[in-house]
């Protein structure tokens, strides 16, 4: 009996992939991987809404922390400018497109990346 042979499931599943693969890469670059605002108006809007969204659950959480330990209002100030510098920490990582994929590394394969393949 050998052991080195693989399942025919396994076979058919790794044919499969090898197929998906091929697919993906067929398509144009950018294609469904990069989405980026069509027009400026867009950008404007996601822009605002990442600085007003970190500003309001900064001081979401500093009102709720000083009703809960009784400090007003030193909690709100704190996290107000801790919302401010998360907001403009996202308008960064907006304007320079590293908010459009998970995570703060561009996605394999570009800016001469290679696959890490075994």
């Amino acid at each position: 009996m050998s052991e080195d042979r693989t399942p025919p499931s396994l076979e058919d599943l790794e044919a499969r992939l090898r197929k998906a693969r091929g697919e993906s890469e067929a398509q144009a670059p950018g294609e469904g991987q990069e989405k980026k605002p069509s027009t400026g108006l867009a950008m404007a809007f996601r822009i605002g809404s990442e600085l007003v969204a970190g500003l309001i659950v900064g001081v979401g959480i500093g009102l709720l922390l000083d009703k809960w330990l009784d400090t007003s209002p030193w909690f709100l100030v704190a996290f107000f400018f801790l919302g401010a510098v998360a907001g403009m920490w996202n308008v960064y990582r907006t304007a320079r497109g590293l908010g459009l994929a998970a995570g703060f590394r561009p996605a394999p394969g570009k800016d001469g990346e290679k696959d890490k393949k075994g």
